[in-house]
């Protein structure tokens, strides 16, 4: 009996390690892991479909390649349709010696950060070069690798950014703009494709715009 105790204590123990390593933030060295802009096209507004009693309306294509900065899995609060929001990060949020200067949290659909004593950027750098980010999957592989974002990976996603309208007169719009801040300030974006790309290679690329990003802190 006290065989099978350990053996299960240290399977416990094993499994807890495993899953801490597999979590635990991606670190780099110092220096700009994306130095591209999110790419948005205002487009005329047109239904997308229909999600879980839900319609969304695009307003506009987006893609964004950015470094993710917190992942925050919501249980309530819209959850059957945005169980998570991802706070992403490029340009100088994306620079390990800018964020190890930071402290960043997700609550209550906010995007918090943090610094003490002086900023490592102008604050409106920082509103400019980060976002919280509502996020629909557009189907289950979507979902599986949303689900699977780990902080410190760099993701490349694109799809549409959608107002939102569901039972009882809800209504959920997206930011359609990349230097605004507080309530309403959200990217809510229906992403049909995703993929996590090298973190170890700086990525550069050539936006179609050169929009800034959006905001610092950020509710729905």
């Amino acid at each position: 009996m006290r065989y099978v105790i350990c053996s299960i204590v240290l399977a416990g123990l094993a499994w807890s390690i495993f899953s801490w390593s597999q979590n635990r933030p991606l670190r780099y060295p110092p220096g700009v892991l994306v130095s591209s802009v999110p790419q948005q096209e205002h487009c005329d507004p047109h239904r997308v479909g229909d999600f879980k009693n839900y319609t969304l309306t695009a307003v506009a294509t987006y893609s964004i390649v950015a470094r993710v900065l917190h992942t925050k899995h919501y249980w309530t609060d819209g959850n059957d349709l945005v169980p998570y929001d991802v706070a992403l990060g490029w340009g100088r949020m994306s620079d390990q010696a800018v964020l190890d200067r930071l402290q960043i949290s997700q609550s209550n659909r906010f995007f918090f950060y943090e610094w003490q004593n002086e900023p490592p950027l102008p604050e409106k750098e920082i509103i400019c070069q980060a976002a919280n980010t509502h996020v629909i999957a557009a189907n289950s592989d979507v979902a599986k690798a949303v689900s699977s974002l780990r902080s410190g990976q760099v993701v490349a996603m694109r799809g549409s950014l959608v107002n939102v309208a569901g039972p009882n007169d809800f209504q959920w719009n997206t930011s359609v703009s990349r230097d605004d801040t507080g309530n309403g300030a959200c990217e809510v974006f229906y992403v049909e494709s995703i993929r996590t790309l090298d973190e170890a290679t700086p990525v550069k690329l050539v936006p179609k715009t050169a929009q800034l990003s959006s905001a610092g802190v950020t509710f729905f």
